[in-house]
């Protein structure tokens, strides 16, 4: 005996739950992807970063003391083009430092992640530091009122415009070795984000 149901009427889902069934399955998928996409922004960041100032400081800065026919002229090139390092270096970390936080721990240790967070300060630390070490620099040259290269070795204002010239040098390398520990912990995070997303995404 025929019920009189319709096409139609037969092919519904019978509960609410499989009616919702496959957007749950879409917001799942996603909430998978989601982790991924952000780290690989994180590495793709502190990538560029590194990148550049590994090239400041190994191509830009050498060549121009000696391409350049005066150190005035090259120190005042540098100067503003460790600026740009500096502070991209700042906002960089700031950036990655709070997106950590959007990451759930699972993927890594506590220790790993309080490192990858340490070395991320250390680069926003050193970063910031070098950018009022240049502006201090700056301030120098304008107050010597001549090119550096005129200024006896002796002066005071030289004595001060070296020794900053010195730690400079070190905050640079001391973020460039923060930011490559940042990079291998970041990557490591990647690595394991992704397992994660795939193994969630193969058990939806």
């Amino acid at each position: 005996m025929s019920l009189g149901l319709s096409d139609e009427q037969t092919t519904q889902p019978r509960t609410k739950a499989e009616a919702e069934a496959p957007a749950t399955l879409a917001a799942s998928q996603r909430r998978a992807v989601l982790p991924g996409v952000l780290n690989g922004v994180r590495l793709l960041l502190i990538a560029l970063w590194l990148g550049g100032a590994f090239f400041f400081s190994f191509v830009v800065a050498p060549t121009a003391f000696r391409v350049l026919p005066t150190h005035e002229l090259a120190g005042v090139l540098v100067t503003h083009t460790i600026a740009y390092v500096n502070d991209s270096g700042f906002v960089i970390s700031l950036i990655l430092l709070a997106s950590s936080f959007a990451l759930k721990g699972e993927y890594l240790s506590r220790r790993t992640k309080l490192l990858e967070i340490a070395s991320l300060g250390v680069v926003g630390l050193a970063c910031n530091s070098g950018h009022w070490i240049s502006r201090q620099m700056l301030a120098l040259r304008n107050e010597m009122g001549r090119p550096i290269d005129h200024v006896p070795a002796d002066d005071p204002l030289r004595i001060a415009f070296n020794s900053l010239h010195g730690y400079s040098v070190g905050l640079m390398s001391v973020a460039m070795l923060a930011g490559v520990v940042a990079l291998l912990l970041i990557g490591r995070r990647n690595r394991l984000v992704r397992v994660s997303s795939a193994a969630k995404g193969e058990s939806l």
